[in-house]
């Protein structure tokens, strides 16, 4: 960012998307690796094959090459007006990126000149279309942190009802890895950014007049693009799903909300009820699914790990991935205060709130407690009578803080609950 202070004219460049790597004839990322350790313990592959898995998977620089944290974040800056064109998707092997980092260059002198402030570009609209595009490519659910957090920041308040509401209107156009086979090389081979926002254009579901950092409205941005690959953005009117990648949750067991990436879901785990087996810490849930601990049909719950509980939100893909991996993640639910990469699959339910470190519903669970989760309907539930609940509660008690000196205890006092962003709030 060429300027820090919302004030100032800035611009956003990133390193661009890593290539895909490649393993007996199957393209591979970062996220096959982390699962093919669970394929490891559960004996589906051995770790020779594992070693030479890892040594393929990233073969060169960039940002990992799925659609997970970084690319997706990359991508929505480009929707949301920050970015070049070509800013998400451009690998970073390219010698395109080079000529987009020059350009870059240019238009900050640009905007310098002009008095184009930050504030110009990351409006309403602009939020809505980087909201639109996310739903559209099933991002990864830390978008769903990071685009309030960024929004509070232009004074502009984003609630997790909105988000649900750009995903009920904006159908699920890209398939990408976790989720599916395709990597975010094919989006910018299938004409990137611009062209998915043009294909929602169609319904009417860009803000067209929203600026952007390359001195032009989106609507001259999209105008004439069209897609180059069907088979990784489909037609409108033939989407993978008529909603949205990320549907958020509600229910007694997240009152607040919580979030998942839909699009990564196995059909038969969007709707699920099973016993919560309960952990505090992720090494304690990691430590019971390598050891074969977690059986088909289970939920399991790890607590403690939210903005302040953690504190900082830890990412849980490693249990993800070691379930995905000992072929679990098509009959197991994970739910946590916590959060996820974007590399996570299956049914992973994160940005429980509030936190089990606020007293959330998550910290009054019960090892065998039958939890429901129906992700069509948007419901979460913990499906124990109020009066236990209630008695639960009362012999609860707030848990020490893990850190209790320096930045990150101030930051376990002042942080916000995941559903608002998990910002540091002065009051």
């Amino acid at each position: 960012m060429a300027a820090a202070r919302l004030n100032l004219p800035s611009i956003f460049i990133s390193g661009g998307p890593m290539l895909a790597g490649s393993y007996q004839g199957q393209r591979i990322a970062l996220s096959n690796i982390f699962e093919a350790v669970g394929g490891v313990k559960a004996g589906k592959i051995t770790e020779a094959q594992l070693k030479k898995m890892e040594n393929s998977a990233c073969p060169g620089c960039g940002s990992c090459a799925g659609m997970f944290t970084a690319n997706s974040m990359n991508c929505l800056t480009e929707a949301l007006g920050m970015g070049l064109p070509g800013n998400g998707t451009v690998p970073a092997v390219f010698a395109e990126r080079r000529r987009l980092a020059k350009e870059a260059g240019i238009k900050i002198m640009d905007l310098l000149r002009e008095d184009v402030r930050p504030r110009d570009i990351m409006t309403p609209k602009a939020f809505f279309n980087a909201m639109a595009v996310d739903m559209a490519l099933g991002c990864s659910t830390n978008t769903v942190l990071h685009l309030p957090a960024i929004s509070r920041e232009a004074g502009i308040k984003i609630t997790l009802e909105e988000f649900q509401d750009v995903s009920n209107k904006v159908p699920y156009l890209c398939k990408l890895s976790p989720a599916g086979s395709y990597f975010v090389e094919d989006l910018h081979e299938a004409g990137g950014i611009p062209a998915v926002m043009a294909e929602l254009d169609r319904k009417g579901l860009i803000e067209r007049d929203a600026l952007t950092v390359a001195g032009l409205s989106v609507s001259d941005i999209i105008c004439g693009r069209e897609v180059l690959r069907r088979d990784v953005i489909r037609d409108i009117d033939d989407p993978w799903a008529p909603t949205g990648g990320l549907a958020v949750l509600w229910g007694s067991l997240a009152p607040e909300g919580a979030v998942v990436k839909r699009s990564a879901v196995a059909d038969s785990m969007m709707q699920h009820e099973g016993p919560a087996r309960v952990f505090e810490s992720e090494e304690d849930a990691v430590k019971a699914i390598l050891e074969g601990l977690i059986r088909p049909g289970d939920v399991v719950v790890i607590r403690y790990e939210g903005p302040r509980g953690g504190p900082g939100m830890r990412e849980m893909l490693t249990p993800t991935a070691a379930l995905a991996g000992m072929g679990l993640d098509s009959s197991v639910v994970l739910i946590t205060d916590g959060r996820f990469s974007g590399a996570s699959r299956g049914a992973s339910i994160g940005h429980i709130s509030p936190e089990a470190a606020q007293g959330g519903p998550i910290a009054f669970v019960e090892e065998g407690d039958v939890i429901k989760v129906d992700i069509c309907a948007g419901k979460l539930e913990l499906k124990v009578d109020n009066k236990i609940l209630l008695k639960r509660r009362e012999k609860w008690q707030e848990p020490e803080p893990r850190i209790k000196n320096g930045y990150l205890a101030r930051y376990t006092r002042l942080v916000s609950s995941a559903s608002r962003g998990a910002v540091v709030e002065d009051t």
